[in-house]
């Protein structure tokens, strides 16, 4: 039988899980090989996470990246099946092009909250998000969804008590966003573009101390509620807005009945304090330096975010060098 919440000790079972899956995926590291390299992530995970105590319910699957195939899917029930009852976030690899390229920015992650207390947005595949951090919070009002981006940077400013021109931004490099860049650029602003990875691009805008002020633009779905853990557990805030990309997918998201014109909140999106969030770095990060192989060890660096308490734990490991081979 489940219990109701999870057990504070659930924390460092969940860096085994990350651990686990980036131990998978450094073998991987410039290989070019997507698939192998994503398969053998998400394989690993899965195995991790079928030893926790817990009976756990994946939200939001891979198969609309991988199929029904795709080892982690929604609904998809883990853990021994004894323990608290819990949905579980999953991405083995965020950033696994960055990986199959050497480029930084790639990390495991895995997240945790009380059954129930997550939103799903299966079957959408993309989400507008604005996220910042917690001195930044009480600039977030529901109207930056559609202000311009001028505005939205005046206000954070004016919070963070510094310049439009001393902002940092966050945005995916995607065709759709050369306007959005080009918004941010003609204020002021200075712009991060990454290739891909925007949930650990989202935990960077909502941690302190990273030099970056705000993340904004469309990017995943499941990114966007693995984020919203994320932020959440740090105390930033976030706005996000199902962003169909396809008539195809407007038609999939109107048939199971979600809004795509409703603005949420990362509150609404986890409605729970008690909120465990892990990742575990594969290349170098902002915030988690890159995963090592060595003749006799593997080393990790990982964090380990419980909403609850408001604490964030820095973990390094050393692994023994059988494991991930």
């Amino acid at each position: 039988m489940g219990e109701g919440h999870p057990p504070r000790n659930i924390g460092l079972d969940l860096v085994r899980v990350t651990e686990t899956a980036a131990l998978a995926a450094g073998r991987w590291i410039g290989s070019g090989n997507f698939a192998a390299v994503h398969r053998a992530a998400s394989r690993a995970m899965l195995s991790a996470l079928n030893t926790l105590d817990m009976d756990g319910r994946i939200v939001i699957g891979e198969e609309s990246r991988f199929g029904e195939e795709a080892p982690l899917r929604s609904g998809q029930q883990v853990g021994t099946g004894f323990g608290p009852e819990v949905d579980v976030v999953v991405d083995p690899i965020d950033g696994t092009n960055l990986l199959i390229k050497g480029r930084p920015g790639a990390v495991s992650v895995v997240g945790v909250a009380p059954r129930g207390s997550v939103w799903s947005p299966v079957p959408a595949i993309y989400m507008d998000k604005l996220v910042v951090d917690r001195e930044a919070a009480e600039a977030l009002v529901t109207e930056c969804m559609d202000a311009p981006v001028a505005w939205t940077l005046a206000l954070i400013g004016r919070v963070k008590q510094k310049a439009v021109r001393d902002l940092t931004v966050i945005v995916l490099d995607r065709p759709r966003h050369r306007d959005l860049i080009e918004e941010v650029r003609t204020a002021g602003a200075r712009v991060l573009l990454r290739d891909e990875g925007d949930a650990e691009g989202a935990l960077i805008a909502a941690a302190p101390d990273t030099g970056v002020d705000l993340l904004i633009g469309v990017g995943g779905a499941s990114q966007g509620v693995i984020a919203a853990y994320a932020v959440k557990a740090v105390g930033g805030a976030m706005l996000a807005r199902l962003a169909p990309q396809s008539q195809a997918e407007r038609e999939s998201v109107q048939a199971a009945g979600l809004d795509e014109k409703r603005i949420l909140t990362c509150h609404e999106m986890v409605a729970s304090d008690e909120i465990f969030f892990a990742a575990t770095g594969i290349t170098d990060s902002a915030l988690l330096r890159a995963m090592q192989f060595h003749r006799t060890h593997a080393e990790t660096h990982s964090l380990l975010i419980r909403a609850e308490t408001g604490t964030r734990r820095f973990i390094y490991a050393e692994h023994a060098a059988r494991v991930g081979q």
